[in-house]
């Protein structure tokens, strides 16, 4: 049976303060069928301790040296909040619509090396089934490309990383050969999706 994802935008402000500056933003929220991903905030805190030590988090996305609350506020602060700031994108939180149940992270992210951004996602073991991973990749994505301008997306994966690499040929995504990140031995392989690759897309579907 074939997924559909539809995905409706929400915007509204976020009053917050950094470095003592009282400060205003505007924050979007996608929801999806089953989904709702949102900014994510220090008081996820407690939940990005526990994804960023998962054991398939360490193995295939890397050590953040994140062993406190206090190293999860901190990586918050200077990833993802920070990139919304920067880039007016960053990686979102995942969360159940039912219960608001915290699942996973998923959203571009601005690389070093890379000359678009890359897709992001990550999820709780329990959570990588019936299809979570790509009705959330498949949000940012259409969001990326329709509504912030985004004409080209990447994504790194290792190459023993056999899930993740399915989950990115089923969204569209091309391999276009292989990189190696900055202050990484490891050489990944890489996946591509353009405004062509999209439009092939839309008209097979």
């Amino acid at each position: 049976m074939k997924l559909l994802v539809s995905c409706t935008i929400i915007q509204y402000s976020l009053s917050s303060r950094v470095n003592g500056v009282q400060m205003q933003r505007d924050v979007q929220t996608l929801l999806t069928e089953r989904l709702r991903l949102r900014q994510l905030q220090e008081n996820d805190a407690a939940f990005i301790l526990l994804l960023l030590n998962d054991p398939d988090f360490l193995k295939f996305i890397g050590d953040r040296g994140v062993r406190n609350q206090t190293d999860a506020k901190s990586y918050l602060q200077n990833g993802p909040i920070k990139s919304y700031r920067e880039n007016g994108h960053g990686l979102l939180l995942v969360e159940r619509r039912s219960d608001g149940v915290p699942m996973g992270i998923c959203g571009l992210v601005r690389r070093d090396g890379l000359e678009a951004p890359d897709l992001g996602f990550a999820l709780m073991p329990e959570y990588r089934v019936s299809g979570f991973a790509y009705e959330a990749s498949k949000a940012v994505l259409d969001h990326a490309f329709n509504d912030l301008g985004i004409t080209r997306a990447l994504a790194v994966v290792s190459p023993g990383n056999a899930s993740s690499i399915r989950l990115l040929e089923r969204l569209g995504m091309n391999p276009v050969g292989h990189t190696k990140l900055q202050q990484d031995d490891e050489e990944l392989q890489l996946f591509e999706l353009n405004d062509a690759g999209r439009s092939s897309l839309e008209t097979q579907a």
